[in-house]
């Protein structure tokens, strides 16, 4: 039975590394993956995935109200694909993770999905609180805080620096977040004094 894998962390932890060169350890192998992020992030380009660290590859994108395992059954009608890779899961829709689990159930394809955990104001981001309920796998990804703790958290930024603590879930950008431990969260410190 091949299984839903989903490795979460905070932001800056190399989430997009990892999935890119676990795709790159399959095709050495000559197998097929089918790389997936969000439509809405468009950081590094409509329909690519890409790290911090000067990888890009392209990828298929999905939407809202997108029907996820009508979009692998049909690539795997056309060539074998050996494993789906999701980038930016958590912008994944409740019903859209239960397609997932179903296209590993029932195509037994293993289906990695790697995202954040929780928003800026602590909160589970919907994709990722039925994925940390139902995969069959759960991998924290680990980066530190500014003190050298586990960040856990994220905070948002103004352009100024100053942190932010109301407003929409999703906000798209680099530049706005700063990954911190939970005693820096909560005190709202991104940055070492």
């Amino acid at each position: 039975m091949s299984k839903l894998y989903f490795s979460y962390s905070a932001m800056n932890a190399g989430k997009s590394t990892l999935l890119l060169q676990a795709s790159h350890n399959y095709k050495e192998q000559g197998m097929n993956t089918m790389l997936m992020t969000a439509a809405l992030d468009d950081r590094a380009g409509k329909g690519h995935i890409a790290s911090r660290i000067g990888l890009d590859q392209k990828a298929d994108m999905f939407a809202a109200g997108d029907n996820v395992y009508d979009m692998i059954a049909a690539r795997h009608k056309e060539e074998h694909v050996n494993c789906v890779m999701i980038d930016e899961a958590q912008f994944l829709s409740a019903a859209q993770v239960w397609q997932l689990a179903d296209a590993a159930d029932k195509l037994r394809i293993p289906i990695l999905c790697y995202g954040l955990r929780t928003d800026f104001a602590g909160e589970l981001f919907p994709g990722s609180a039925v994925l940390l309920a139902i995969a069959d796998t759960l991998r924290e990804i680990r980066t530190i805080c500014w003190c050298g703790s586990k960040a856990s958290m994220v905070l948002r930024l103004d352009e100024d620096g100053n942190v932010i603590k109301s407003g929409a879930q999703v906000v798209i950008g680099d530049d706005v977040y700063a990954s911190v431990c939970r005693k820096h969260w909560q005190a709202g410190v991104p940055s070492k004094p």
